[in-house]
C-alpha cells in the first residue's frame, strides 16, 4: 500500500471480460490487500434479476478479525476454515458450513480462523425469496443453516466446491448452474414494486419516502410492510443505509471530500454523517479515506463490475 498526504492507493486490480465456450461474456474483478484476496464475478444474463455477483474470498491467516459494512443478503459456502459473526445489535453467532446471512442493517464483525476459503453470493429480493421465501427482516442482522433449512442439495454442492482441481471459473459455474435451478418466476405485480424500489434506492442522493410512495401509488404503512418482507427494513432506515453506502463509495474511491458530502443538505450536520458512516460501514469518514481495513477497500471492488448488473448490487 503506497501512502502519501494521509491518502491510500485501492489494491491492485484487474478486470476483464471473458467468453465462455457459447460465446457468453461475464466480467469479473480481482483485488489483493495483505493476506486475504477477494475475486467477484458478474452474474449472467439468466440470473441477474435474483442474484448479484459470486465472489471468491480467501485468506491466507491463521487468524483474521475485520469489519465488513451493511450489506444485502449472502449465501456463503465455508469451503475452508471456521467464522463467526458479530453482529450491531450485539448478537453474535458461528458460521454455518453453508450459511444464508440475512440483510445487515449496520457494520458486522467477522472473525476467522484460517487458512480460510469462501464462496459467496449476493442476493437480491427476488432471489432471497426463491432461495428462503420468509420475511426478510425476520432474517435481519441473524444467519441461518441451509442445509438445516432446506436440505442435503446444499451439503453436495458444498462438498463438490471442496474438490482441489477446480478452478475459480468452473467453482462459479456449478454455483450459477444450482442457482439456476432453483428460480421460479415472481408475480409481475412484485417485479414492479421491486424496481420502483431499487430505483428509488439508487437514483435518490437522499432517498425520500414521499417520493417513493408517489412512484408506487403505495400508503406509507403498506411501504413499510413489503419493504420490510422484501428488503429487510422500513423505508427510512433503507433509504439511511444506502445513503451511506453511496457515500461511502464517493470518500474511498472517487476521493470526494467527505466534509463537502456532509454539506450537501442531507444531513444534519458533520457529527451526524460521522455517525451515520460509522454504524453503516464500521469506519469513520476519516478512515475509509486514509486507513480503510482489508474488507473495506475489497469489497468496494464490487462497484467496479461491467455488464448490465444491476443497480442495487453496485451500491451495496
Amino acid at each position: 500500500m503506497g501512502r502519501e498526504q494521509g491518502t491510500i492507493e485501492l489494491p491492485v486490480m484487474a478486470g476483464a471480460a471473458v467468453a465462455d465456450d457459447r460465446g457468453a461474456l461475464s466480467y469479473k474483478v480481482d483485488g489483493a490487500q495483505g493476506p486475504v484476496r477477494l475475486r467477484y464475478f458478474a452474474p449472467p444474463a439468466a440470473v441477474r434479476p435474483y442474484f448479484g455477483s459470486i465472489y471468491i474470498f480467501t485468506v491466507d491467516a491463521e487468524d483474521y478479525a475485520d469489519v465488513t459494512r451493511a450489506d444485502v443478503p449472502q449465501l456463503r459456502f465455508m469451503l475452508a476454515g471456521e467464522g463467526r459473526y458479530h453482529f450491531q445489535d450485539g448478537a453474535n453467532a458461528a458460521t454455518p458450513r453453508v450459511c444464508l446471512l440475512g440483510p445487515t442493517l449496520g457494520a458486522t464483525r467477522f472473525v476467522l480462523q484460517g487458512p480460510a476459503r469462501v464462496v459467496g453470493v449476493s442476493l437480491l429480493p427476488a432471489g432471497w425469496m426463491v432461495l428462503h421465501g420468509v420475511d426478510t427482516s425476520m432474517m435481519a442482522d441473524r444467519l441461518c443453516d441451509m442445509v438445516a433449512d432446506h436440505g442435503q442439495d446444499y451439503t453436495e454442492l458444498l462438498e463438490a466446491l471442496q474438490d482441489e482441481a477446480l478452478d475459480d471459473d468452473a467453482i462459479v459455474a456449478m454455483v450459477w448452474a444450482f442457482l439456476a435451478e432453483r428460480i421460479e418466476p415472481l408475480p409481475p405485480a412484485t417485479w414492479r414494486l421491486l424496481e420502483a424500489v431499487d430505483h428509488w434506492l439508487t437514483d435518490e442522493p437522499s432517498p425520500r419516502v414521499e417520493v417513493l410512495a408517489q412512484a408506487t401509488g403505495v400508503s406509507a404503512r403498506q411501504l413499510a410492510r413489503l419493504t420490510n418482507r422484501f428488503y429487510g427494513a422500513p423505508p427510512k432506515l433503507l433509504a439511511r443505509k444506502y445513503r451511506a453506502l453511496r457515500c461511502s463509495a464517493r470518500i474511498a474511491i472517487d476521493r470526494e471530500s467527505w466534509q463537502a458530502l456532509c454539506d450537501d443538505g442531507t444531513f444534519y450536520d458533520q457529527s451526524h454523517f460521522i455517525r451515520e458512516i460509522k454504524h453503516f460501514i464500521g469506519l469513520t469518514p476519516h478512515q475509509l479515506l486514509s486507513e480503510p481495513s482489508a474488507v473495506a477497500q475489497l469489497t468496494l471492488l464490487r462497484r467496479s463490475l461491467g455488464g448490465d448488473v444491476v443497480a442495487l448490487n453496485r451500491v451495496s
